[in-house]
């Protein structure tokens, strides 16, 4: 992998990185309990309730894939940038543009 591919696909991360943040903050938000002195009925309150595990669990992606994208963004150093951990055969330039936190060729992560 050459070094323009290596900024384009830095930019990228970096995007994607900014992008993640905004998501965790705007989950976190969306977590808050809701305070039982709002009467908002029994059922719109099973319904906020519900609403709130999904809303974590996306929470829960989000933090993983943050996670991810900061292991790669120290990596894009490394001379072994963009290979496979399986196969060790260099990841397509358009996966890692598509999801640059890539750690396996399309075949492996099969």
């Amino acid at each position: 992998m050459d070094e323009t591919q290596k900024k384009e696909i830095h930019k990228k991360l970096m995007h994607e990185i900014d992008n993640t943040q905004k998501k965790i903050a705007e989950y976190t938000e969306l977590c808050k309990p809701i305070a039982p002195e709002n009467s908002i009925g029994r059922i719109s309150r099973m319904d906020a309730i519900n609403n709130k595990s999904v809303v974590e669990a996306a929470l829960r992606e989000a933090e993983n894939k943050m996670q991810q994208l900061q292991v790669m963004q120290h990596k894009i150093k490394d001379t072994d940038f963009g290979m496979c951990n399986k196969c060790k055969q260099n990841i397509p330039l358009g996966r890692l543009m598509i999801r640059p936190h890539s750690k396996f060729c399309v075949n492996c992560a099969q």
